[in-house]
């Protein structure tokens, strides 16, 4: 069964990481998790610490282009379907 790792501890890992004081390795075996696992968070906290400075007009605009984006793909998904059903 997997361990559920609270954000907290992601956080404190990443920082470590970050930090470089200690190799993945020694930050790994300190939390109990796979020393991949601490790239993975270092990766996701440092993407998502721009967010904390962003403008709720950027999140806004970030969160329109995606909706948007998924609509084009629900499209083409939508058109391919399509043109396969007036094919047959």
């Amino acid at each position: 069964m997997r361990k559920k790792i609270s954000a907290e501890t992601k956080a404190a890992v990443a920082l470590e990481a970050i930090k470089g004081l200690k190799t993945v390795n020694e930050i790994a075996s300190i939390y109990e998790v796979h020393p991949t696992q601490v790239g993975v968070w270092k990766k996701q906290f440092k993407e998502g610490a721009t967010a904390i400075f962003s403008t709720d007009k950027e999140r806004k605009v970030k969160s329109d282009e995606q909706v948007e984006n998924n609509l084009y793909r629900k499209i083409g998904q939508l058109e391919i379907e399509n043109e396969g059903s007036v094919a047959n």
